[in-house]
């Protein structure tokens, strides 16, 4: 995996390098995944800015995630473009450090998508609840001029579905896309101490009584995406369905790829 060592974020990757059913690679430096980015360095924001190319971030926390933790560095770099879209369904403040971490409400319809596994089922929440917003963040990362980071808090549950989503759009090898979801449980431990530290995200992550069940399993990834096949036909075809068409595709192609 292509971690990025920095001094005020513990789960950042790029994905270049993953490879596509046809035997190419996603290119580096095109799009990267982190966690929340609201303690970076100066040296952190220099490193991603102007050695990487960052030109566009794809926040996915919620409005009250963003109100509560206020303007990170990032914000202030004028070439850098925020693009937020939550998808998460606009029902007070709740957060979603993790998706087995769940109000009652979604709990109960995580449970009632797939109860085999309340993390799958809260995923396939966000393509019912809230498809503009997973789409919306698709374009953001096919429109960036430089380099795309997508992120949310820990950078595991939310990131990890729009990545997935994004990395099958570019035919990745499903299970390249499997093993990037899943290494997110390489940093858990560091993860979970970094939100514990804040008031936004502590309760969540204190409510659970154990690290392993926050650690994301590559099987939840995999029921994730057999889901998607078997209720939409696959993720273009799910796509499509919301206005993502062809040449959308091609776009986020283009832009993970080379020629």
């Amino acid at each position: 995996m292509g971690w990025i060592e920095l001094d005020g974020a513990v789960n950042v990757r790029d994905v270049g390098g993953l490879p596509t059913e046809d035997g190419r690679q996603v290119v580096t430096g095109r799009l990267l995944r982190g966690d929340n980015l609201q303690d970076l360095s100066p040296a952190d924001v220099r490193l991603l800015v102007a050695d990487i190319g960052l030109t566009t971030v794809v926040d996915l926390r919620s409005p009250q995630e963003i109100a509560a933790e206020g303007p990170g560095p990032l914000t202030r770099v004028g070439s850098v473009r925020h693009a937020r879209h939550s998808v998460l369904p606009e029902i007070g403040a709740a957060t979603d450090v993790a998706a087995a971490a769940l109000a009652t409400t979604r709990r109960n319809g995580a449970e009632s998508r797939y109860p085999d596994d309340l993390r799958c089922g809260s995923y396939l929440g966000y393509l019912e609840d809230r498809p503009d917003q997973v789409v919306a963040a698709l374009r953001g990362i096919a429109t960036a001029q430089g380099a795309a980071l997508v992120h949310c808090a820990a950078g595991k549950d939310r990131t990890g579905v729009v990545v997935a989503l994004a990395l099958r759009v570019a035919d990745v090898r499903r299970d390249a896309v499997v093993a990037d979801y899943a290494a997110s449980a390489e940093r858990i431990s560091a993860i979970l101490d970094r939100l514990r530290a804040s008031p936004t995200y502590a309760d969540d992550v204190n409510s659970r009584p154990s690290s392993d069940d926050d650690s994301p399993r590559a099987e939840t990834m995999a029921a994730f995406l057999d889901q998607v096949d078997a209720r939409h036909g696959g993720v273009l075809r799910w796509l499509s369905g919301h206005g993502f068409g062809p040449g959308d595709v091609s776009l986020l192609r283009a832009k993970l790829l080379a020629a």
